[in-house]
C-alpha cells in the first residue's frame, strides 16, 4: 500500500553522525566522529554492586512504574548539584527526568513550537537539536557567533526584525560542535535580550562539568530573574550514556507542560535506571569519578591539539577547547569536507563533516573532531593519516 505519512516526515532525515557510526563499528576504523565517552572509564564494578543492592533492597519498586516527573531523590540531587555548580536556584519540582537530553530537546519542540515558528541558534549548532526542532515545522535563523558566543548586537538585530521567534537555543559550555565557551558578558546579555523580546532560552549543558582549565562560569540560568531559561542536562557524559537519563530544569509552569507531553510520549523514564544512578550517587564519590574523566580527556585534548598543530597543513585552522569532547576544524573555502571524509575513510579514519551543523546549509569546508573516545596512540595515528589526506587536497 502507499503510506500517507505525516507532513513532518518531510522535514526529517537520517542523522549523519549515526550513519557514520555504522562505519566506525569496524575495529580497524579510528573514529573522531561520534561524541562517545570513553568506555574504559565506565564504573562497571560499582554498577554491578549498585544493581545488586537496588534489587535486594527495593526490587519491587525498582521494577514497577513510577511517576512521570521521575524518582524524587534523584531529582533532589540534580537540583542541589545545579545550584552548587551552576549557581541556579532550583528545587526538585523544577526538574523532570528524561531519556537523555535528546528527549528533552524533542519535548522542548513539542512544548513551544508551532509550524512556521522561528528558532535562533548559534552558527554552527548541535545537529541533533536541529533534527529535533525541525520535526515541528520551525525555521532556523543562525546568529553570527564568535569565540565568546552569539554576538549580542547581531542577536538583538535579528530579534528586532524577525517575527514568531519562540526559542533561542544555545550550548554555552564547550559547545557542540566547536568546543567554544561563552563569556560571562555574553551569557548575561543573552538573557536580557530574551526577557526584552519575551523569548524562551533553551540552555543545553551536557559538557559543563568536563572543564580542563580556566574558571567555571555560572549558568545562563543564573542571570534569569523571570523564568525564561530552560536548562537541559544529562548523566551521559559524566556517568554512563547507556542509562539514557537526562533532565529538564526550569520554571514550574514550564515543567508542568513538559510533564504533559512526556506522558504522551513514554509515560516515564526507566525506573531501575533512575534508582541505580541515585544509589551510585549515595554510595560513591561522583566528583572523584568525574575528575578521572576530566584528566583522561584533558590529555587527549592536549594530544589532539598538539598533533594538529604539528601535522595539519598551512591554511587549516581549528579551535582549542577548554573542555568538553570536541574541536572544530576549518579548511580553505574551496575544499569540501565530505570529499575529504571519503578519502579519509579509505584509510580507516572517520570524522563528521561540518555542513550538517548549519541548519540552513553552507560551510562545507568544516568538520568536527571528537577526542574523547580514542586512546592516545590511535589519536596520533589517525590525525597523522588525516593530515596526509588534507595535504593531498591543499
Amino acid at each position: 500500500m502507499e503510506f500517507k505519512f505525516a507532513e513532518r516526515m518531510e522535514y526529517l532525515k537520517a542523522s549523519e553522525i549515526r550513519e557514520i557510526l555504522k562505519v566506525t563499528e569496524r575495529p580497524e576504523v579510528i573514529s573522531f566522529a561520534g561524541g562517545l565517552p570513553a568506555p574504559e572509564l565506565f564504573p562497571v564494578e560499582e554498577i554491578k554492586e549498585v544493581n545488586r543492592i537496588v534489587l535486594e533492597e527495593e526490587g519491587t519498586q525498582a521494577l514497577q512504574y513510577t511517576t512521570t516527573e521521575g524518582y524524587l531523590p534523584l531529582r533532589e540531587w540534580i537540583a542541589r548539584r545545579m545550584n552548587t555548580r551552576l549557581r541556579t536556584n532550583l528545587a526538585s519540582d523544577n526538574i523532570l527526568l528524561t531519556h537523555g537530553s535528546q528527549q528533552a530537546l524533542d519535548l522542548s519542540g513539542k512544548v513551544f513550537l508551532d509550524k512556521g515558528d522561528v528558532v535562533l541558534c548559534e552558527s554552527p549548532t548541535y545537529l541533533a537539536a536541529i533534527s529535533a526542532f525541525r520535526a515541528y515545522g520551525c525555521k532556523f535563523f543562525e546568529v553570527p557567533t564568535d569565540d565568546e558566543g552569539m554576538i549580542p548586537e547581531e542577536l538583538e538585530r535579528i530579534l528586532e526584525k524577525t517575527e514568531k521567534v519562540k526559542i533561542i537555543y544555545v550550548i554555552p559550555d564547550f559547545q557542540n560542535p566547536t568546543g567554544r565557551t561563552w563569556s560571562l558578558e555574553r551569557r548575561e546579555r543573552l538573557v536580557k535580550a530574551a526577557i526584552k523580546h519575551q523569548v524562551v532560552v533553551i540552555e543545553d549543558n551536557p559538557y559543563g562539568e568536563l572543564r580542563f582549565e580556566g574558571e567555571a562560569l555560572p549558568s545562563v540560568k543564573y542571570f534569569d530573574p523571570v523564568g525564561c531559561v530552560i536548562c537541559l542536562g544529562t548523566f551521559s557524559k559524566t556517568f554512563c550514556p547507556g542509562y539514557r537519563i537526562g533532565w529538564v530544569a526550569g520554571d514550574q509552569r514550564a515543567i508542568q507542560k513538559y510533564v504533559l507531553v512526556k506522558q504522551g510520549a513514554d509515560l516515564q523514564c526507566n525506573t531501575i535506571a533512575q534508582r541505580e544512578i541515585a544509589k551510585y550517587l549515595e554510595l560513591y564519590q561522583i566528583d572523584e569519578h568525574i575528575a578521572k574523566i576530566r584528566e583522561v580527556y584533558r590529555r587527549r585534548r592536549d594530544l589532539t591539539v598538539k598533533t594538529m598543530e604539528d601535522e595539519f597543513p598551512e591554511g587549516v585552522t581549528f579551535t582549542r577547547p577548554q573542555g568538553g569532547l570536541f574541536a572544530w576544524v576549518e579548511l580553505p573555502a574551496h575544499i569540501n569536507a565530505r570529499e575529504v571524509l571519503e578519502k579519509s575513510l579509505e584509510r580507516n579514519v572517520a570524522f563528521v563533516p561540518g555542513g550538517s551543523f548549519f541548519p540552513n546549509g553552507g560551510k562545507e569546508n568544516t568538520f568536527r573532531i571528537n577526542f574523547s573516545n580514542m586512546p592516545e596512540e590511535r589519536i596520533v595515528i589517525g590525525l597523522k593519516c588525516l593530515a596526509e589526506v588534507l595535504r593531498e587536497f591543499i
